[in-house]
């Protein structure tokens, strides 16, 4: 064998050596999915999530955060991290409940009307997601709720009568069966596109929170906030099992060990940013005024219907969290 061919050979060897010992030394990189924009607080608890998790893994793993559906949309995040595309990723709770019911439990309308109450019902609601989540390859790390959901509107309503015939923004199942119920059109618009929906006048009143409002500018065009408190959803953060476990011990308790912190954090914030935005709405004089009592009355009974069709539904799951939710001591 000649020298130059022995010369090769051996290259070859050594440039093989040394990229096994560059794979073996790369450390891994998580991607979380989140459809939400860059100054959302859920966004900010997220970075912050990513932070500790960063810190504690000293270089040995890092998790970042791709905010405002630019890694995917968020209606495609659940699936990309269930078939592994993704490590983590963040969804509204409700978004889930077409393959989960129970994910849709804090979204029937006047079960949760405060943060209180929304603690409760996470208390219960947890390990059954847990357990639907388990199923599906998936680890639930964290939730974090939204503000109440409050009544917006570009005119006032003293009267059920005054959402007939107007155009009302939805975003899932419970939005689009209220629009139905008070013969308003329902309008699908993700938050992503509110703002050019309101400027198009496609929208002429909406359920949602103080902090949607505030994120959109939403007093360009809407003039009226009732803090009618229909419910308090909530954003779920997880990740694919799989990766998870493919962690060594001390980074995967680093991330749940920081997924703790973060929900702590993101519940104090939460109620922080639903008093802050209503205010900012007030500032920039949207008009917050208290639903009248008839159109109380008949929210309250579409309530009724909701949670009675919802436990029909589910099924007998769903004895497994409201009784518990609604039992003494709870």
């Amino acid at each position: 064998m000649g020298v130059d061919k022995i010369s090769r050979r051996c290259f070859s060897l050594v440039a093989g050596v040394t990229l096994l010992g560059q794979t073996a030394q790369a450390q891994p990189v998580w991607r979380l999915a989140s459809g939400y924009g860059v100054d959302n607080f859920h966004t900010v608890n997220l970075n912050q999530f990513a932070g500790e998790v960063n810190t504690a893994a000293s270089g040995a793993l890092t998790l970042e955060i791709h905010p405002n559906n630019s890694l995917m949309k968020l209606s495609e995040i659940r699936a990309a991290v269930q078939e592994g595309k993704v490590q983590a990723g963040e969804s509204i709770m409700s978004a889930l409940a077409a393959d989960i019911p129970m994910a849709g439990a804090d979204s029937v309308p006047f079960v949760v009307r405060s943060y209180a109450d929304a603690k409760r019902m996470w208390r219960f609601q947890r390990p059954l997601l847990e357990a639907h989540f388990a199923k599906r390859g998936l680890r639930l790390l964290y939730a974090v709720p939204w503000p109440p959901q409050g009544l917006f509107s570009t005119k006032p309503i003293s009267q059920v009568s005054d959402f007939e015939g107007t155009h009302m923004r939805t975003y899932n199942a419970t939005t689009k069966t209220i629009a139905k119920l008070l013969n308003a059109q329902s309008m699908d618009v993700p938050s992503s596109e509110l703002t050019q929906a309101l400027a198009d006048g496609r929208v002429d009143n909406m359920i949602t929170s103080a902090v949607t409002g505030v994120d959109n500018k939403v007093w360009t065009h809407v003039k009226y906030f009732y803090p009618i408190n229909a419910w308090v959803p909530k954003n779920v953060v997880y990740a694919n099992e799989k990766a998870l476990g493919e962690l060594a011990a001390p980074l995967r308790d680093a991330v749940l060990k920081a997924s703790v912190a973060a929900e702590t954090r993101g519940w104090t914030r939460s109620e922080a940013v639903a008093a802050a935005s209503v205010e900012v709405l007030r500032q920039n004089g949207v008009k917050i005024e208290l639903i009248s009592p008839s159109v109380g009355a008949q929210l309250k009974r579409m309530g009724e219907r909701f949670s009675i069709d919802w436990i029909r539904q589910v099924g007998a799951e769903a004895n497994s969290l409201f009784i518990p939710y609604y039992g003494p001591g709870a």
